[in-house]
């Protein structure tokens, strides 16, 4: 008897202590902004988005959807390409601001067609099952949740059209 009590004490004190854990590893979500700044695969986009003036949309109230480029996606970009935008901030904030729409869009909440974005050209967005696609940029992490937003994670960066 002594024994199963023991046992069950020591079960219920390492549950509470995972959750202990759990809950002060994870705070409360943040903004779009914070969200993008605390994901670490998406740290030249928040980088650029503040080169941009993108922080207060990205603080603001929304609900936006943003579909960031990973990385990995930046580092795909030609160098001389990146740092022309970079010394370009009204161009930078164009080309960010094709990744962001209006609304709060989850991937099962995804429907085939157009949407437009902040900077006021279309993108196509695509769902077959799980897999979501803005453009030609397939989701590689969905539904990072924020308290104005969401933010999709893609393998590309996409470019607005030329006016």
């Amino acid at each position: 008897m002594f024994r199963r009590y023991a046992l069950q004490s020591a079960l219920a004190l390492a549950a509470a202590a995972t959750l202990a854990g759990c809950s002060s590893m994870g705070s409360a979500p943040a903004t779009l902004d914070g969200t993008i700044a605390k994901t670490p695969s998406l740290s030249t986009f928040s980088k650029l988005a503040v080169q941009a003036g993108l922080t207060d949309t990205l603080k603001a109230a929304g609900p936006y959807t943003v579909f960031a480029p990973s990385d990995d996606a930046f580092k795909a970009v030609p160098a001389k390409t990146l740092a022309e935008l970079q010394a370009n901030p009204a161009q930078l904030k164009a080309v960010l601001s094709h990744h962001i729409v209006a609304g709060r869009v989850t991937a099962a909440e995804a429907k085939a067609g157009n949407a437009k974005t902040l900077n006021g050209s279309n993108v196509a967005l695509a769902r077959a099952g799980a897999f979501v696609t803005v453009d030609e940029a397939m989701v590689t992490q969905a539904d990072v949740i924020a308290t104005n937003g969401v933010v999709h994670v893609v393998d590309t960066v996409l470019m607005p059209p030329k006016k």
